[in-house]
């Protein structure tokens, strides 16, 4: 029996601390808020998206950074398992679109409080308002954990599991990174990830609040295409959020640093541009004596009706049977290229996660303990690894806390 110090009582940490706990280990929780939970409570807008039911094909591919990193871990403990857990708990849990897995009760406390008297029945000890602000090492191995006030815990093992830095009003404030630091590792540059993200064109602001749903988004550095998708995106008072925005800042956020990138939408994406242009003479043909501005309602939510018939450059009081087929045709392509400028990310306050952090080489991918550190281990948004909207992280933090949690001897 291993004495265990886990620091961080996230997702990662209080599942890397059951699994250790069932392994024989005496475990201690340190957590420097006055709750468990604080993050994973505000996942999936309080519903907790515990997973994702997808095939492993789709985990894998749904990883952004370091997925071969993940192999073992994903195998070792996977989204079906992460399941049986929750469920032998008694949380009940649903598959939504997407496969998107939350609790029945869509309660995301319901997932803590399953968790809390699960380290409760193992014994686990948690210490609230514990703030661990250094880890000592000697002779290459882990031996105790530093607490705010002067305090020391010694320790066999110790799981690091702090999260990274986004929502720092949840306690992540990037400490795993300074300890990995202290003990040698590198830390991969941190960035926001599954962020929103700011346009140049100011008519976006008007937009502010609609949300289209069944659109293509892609985004281009020059002729080169970074990222396109289908889904739903969202208008915001400072440029764009929403499925489609976060998962593309996870593929293109790094690109922005150095210079600006080309957003265009698919508003039509079913048709292509001769489809569509039938689709607008047809409209056109039913309001023959209309207006412009008048004569595109179908097209389009109401709140966007006004700046498409702006940004086509048509003269909004233009009857439509005068309208030009060149201006009919420049009408269509804006339809399916609706293009903003994008020009940064927003900070990690809206940031879902943090890519970046401990380089995953420097870690064993079966056990996540230290490649230079015996007894030292790393789970969670704290390493290296970042996923897409869906379920994917919470499965990172799960089976990596697993991996952790098990690995020690």
């Amino acid at each position: 029996m291993s004495r265990v110090l886990v620091v961080g009582g996230g997702a990662a940490g209080m599942f890397a601390a059951i699994t250790a706990a069932r392994d024989g280990h005496k475990v201690c929780l340190l957590e420097k808020n006055e709750k468990l939970g604080k993050k994973l409570f505000i996942t999936g807008k309080g519903r907790c998206n515990i997973t994702n039911a997808c095939d492993m094909e789709t985990l894998f591919s749904s990883v952004v950074s370091n997925s071969r990193f993940l192999y073992s871990s994903f195998y070792g403990y996977t989204n079906q398992d992460v399941i049986r857990f929750f469920e032998e708990l008694g949380v009940k849990t649903k598959v939504e679109r997407g496969e998107r897995v939350f609790p029945v009760s869509d309660h995301s406390s319901d997932v803590i409080r399953a968790m809390e008297q699960e380290m409760k029945r193992q014994n686990v000890k948690v210490r609230l308002h514990t703030r661990v602000t250094g880890i000592t090492v000697r002779d290459g191995k882990f031996v105790q954990a530093e607490l705010a006030g002067g305090e020391h815990i010694c320790g066999d093992a110790c799981i690091v599991t702090t999260g990274g830095l986004s929502y720092p009003t949840t306690g992540s404030t990037g400490d795993g990174y300074r300890f990995a630091e202290g003990c040698g590792h590198t830390v991969v540059p941190c960035m926001p990830s599954l962020v929103p993200m700011e346009v140049k064109e100011s008519w976006a602001g008007s937009l502010m609040g609609l949300s289209l749903r069944n659109v293509s988004a892609s985004v281009y550095q020059g002729k080169k295409r970074l990222y396109q998708e289908f889904g739903e995106m969202l208008f915001t008072h400072y440029g764009v959020s929403g499925p489609l925005i976060l998962s593309a800042s996870s593929y293109v956020g790094g690109r922005l640093k150095s210079g600006e990138l080309r957003l265009e939408i698919d508003l039509k994406p079913a048709l292509d541009e001769e489809q569509l242009d039938q689709r607008v003479r047809r409209d056109f043909e039913e309001n023959l004596n209309r207006q412009f501005k008048n004569a595109v309602g179908k097209l389009f939510p109401s709140k966007l009706i006004p700046v498409m018939v702006e940004l086509s450059g048509i003269d909004p009081e233009k009857k439509v049977n005068v309208i030009s087929k060149e201006e009919r045709l420049g009408f269509v392509r804006l339809i399916k290229h609706l293009t903003l400028t994008l020009t940064g990310l927003r900070d990690y306050n809206e940031a879902v996660i943090t890519r970046g952090g401990v380089n995953t080489k420097e870690v064993d991918p079966k056990t996540m303990e230290s490649k230079y550190i015996r007894g030292l281990y790393f789970a969670g948004e704290v390493l290296d690894l970042d996923a897409l909207t869906g379920g994917f992280n919470l499965q990172i933090a799960w089976s990596t806390g697993y991996a952790a949690g098990h690995g020690i001897p």
